[in-house]
């Protein structure tokens, strides 16, 4: 597919109120403000994508397309929201021990990154003063620490942000092209990513909320990802070939090549074929119904799961487009992307004559490891 996705190599959540407390195998990523004791604390969220993968995506599969990438995370909890707010991303300008703590941990797990340190065992704080060129941090003068970031400027826009209301959807999707970007080019190292809210709110005892998410060690199939889209849609449907493409919302589509089974991590070129139902009746030796027809190119593919009826890629107008070649129709699937061991759905939506039509005729299958 034009979209691949990438998970976590580290996570965890830096808290202001247990400050040299690493929480890197904890389930969930907590970004909140609490108020214990007339004292206002927060949290923050910190996440790392493998450079190699990164790399290996935009050289090989990308390959020069133009393309997005998308910080996305999946809310667990939330509670005391309020109507609007924002939630920023920065690239992480230091270092950073994942670790091996939960969330309260007794005795305190200092294994890794905490609020106050980068690494493991106290051995490293984070710089609370004298920033590097393009460098902040943000905290109370009795909560040193939160780690440090890349802000934006003429020459670096790395920052990426998106605002809610009442009526969006609360699962975060960031749009983090220009930080990786930077992180290809080599302007900035790859340290990962912190989430925070503005300023403004984030010790404010006003604006105290919890946003919980899943982190990479879930049991759930929610995970933290780093998406990429591209646009890989081609066609050869010019010309004498567009009397091939059904111009009727009555057509029969299957998919052939649709074992059923996919094993996680392999490349999958699904096919189509498709027909006019009741064709048109033309004087000819051979079957008419041997005769391949195409869908209109406004045509497009999504991906459903079954146990949660959620799609897992929603149909998308420019990254999820349906190609043709001279063969048939057909898109291209990374099922790296998708979580092992579980049943899914294909979608087909196209757009005939003003009508929008969705085929799912039982195109089910399941990834499995190999």
């Amino acid at each position: 597919m034009a979209i691949y996705k990438i998970f976590p190599e580290k996570d965890a959540t830096l808290y202001s109120q247990y400050s040299g407390s690493n929480t890197g195998l904890d389930e969930i990523l907590e970004l909140s403000t609490i108020v214990d004791n007339q004292t206002v604390y927060s949290s923050r969220p910190v996440l790392k994508f493998s450079q190699t993968e990164i790399a290996d995506i935009i050289t090989n599969k990308v390959a020069g397309a133009a393309w997005q990438s998308n910080l996305r995370l999946f809310l667990a909890y939330a509670s005391n929201i309020p109507v609007d707010y924002t939630i920023y991303a920065y690239p992480i300008s230091g270092s950073w021990d994942m670790g091996t703590g939960h969330y309260l941990d007794s005795p305190i797990n200092d294994s890794g990154v905490s609020w106050v340190n980068r690494l493991n065992y106290s051995t490293s704080p984070w710089t609370s003063a004298s920033f590097g060129t393009y460098v902040t941090a943000s905290f109370l003068l009795n909560q040193t620490g939160g780690a440090t970031w890349y802000t934006g400027s003429a020459t670096l826009n790395p920052v990426a942000s998106q605002s809610f209301n009442y009526i969006t959807p609360k699962d975060i999707n960031l749009n983090v092209t220009n930080a990786v970007n930077l992180f290809t080019s080599g302007t900035i190292a790859n340290n990962g990513f912190i989430l925070k809210k503005d300023d403004s709110v984030e010790f404010s005892s006003g604006s105290a909320f919890e946003l919980k998410y899943f982190s990479i060690d879930t049991h759930t199939i929610y995970p933290p990802c780093l998406e990429f889209k591209w646009n890989d849609f081609t066609t050869v449907l010019t010309g004498s070939l567009t009397s091939s493409i059904v111009t009727t919302s009555d057509f029969k589509l299957t998919l052939p090549n649709n074992s059923g089974y996919f094993y996680s991590g392999s490349v999958s070129k699904v096919r189509l074929n498709v027909r006019p139902k009741y064709p048109t009746r033309t004087f000819q030796t051979a079957s008419i119904y041997t005769t391949n027809y195409f869908l209109p190119t406004a045509s497009y593919y999504a991906i459903k799961d079954l146990d949660t009826n959620e799609y897992v890629l929603d149909f998308d107008n420019t990254y999820t487009k349906i190609s043709a070649d001279s063969t048939s129709n057909y898109f291209t699937i990374y099922m790296s992307g998708l979580e092992p061991e579980r049943y899914y759905a294909f979608l087909i939506k196209t757009i005939i004559d003003g009508q929008t039509v969705i085929s799912d005729d039982s195109y089910y299958f399941k990834v499995i490891n190999g």
